[in-house]
């Protein structure tokens, strides 16, 4: 085995969102999109949407916000789907507000891009869409 260059896998960018509580965030997110839990130790809570982890967590005075202590977002979480449609839809159906960003095409360099968002009943804004902006595209 000499020569051979150890496996690395590639890093995995994901998410913290910051809750009021994370018990109750789990639910929603469980119901709205399908999130299963990784694990729970209380006031984090890591959860995963078809193999994507993201985390939940209770803020407890440290150097990060829920959106409503924040009176803003600071972030949005972006999604890459199939069917970007029923994922909002889906979200929707759960409660959260569909008005900000109907599903729609959008002209991209590549081609046409369909995506939509929604806010989530705990303030953070997720913009779903197609899979296209995954893939190299030629610049300008």
């Amino acid at each position: 085995m000499s020569g051979e260059s150890p496996r690395t896998d590639p890093p995995i960018l994901s998410v913290m969102l910051a809750v009021p509580d994370a018990g109750a965030a789990a639910r929603w997110y469980a119901q709205a999109m399908g999130a299963t839990t990784l694990w729970d130790v209380g006031g984090v809570v890591g959860l995963s949407i078809a193999g994507a982890p993201f985390f939940l967590g209770q803020p407890e005075g440290d150097t990060w916000d829920t959106p409503a202590g924040l009176g803003g977002r600071s972030v949005r979480v972006e999604v890459f789907v199939d069917d970007p449609d029923a994922f909002v839809a889906r979200a929707v159906t759960a409660g959260a507000d569909g008005t900000v960003d109907p599903v729609r095409d959008h002209r991209t360099p590549w081609g046409v891009h369909r995506q939509g968002g929604f806010i989530d009943p705990f303030g953070h804004l997720w913009l779903v869409g197609d899979r296209s902006p995954l893939a190299r595209h030629p610049h300008g």
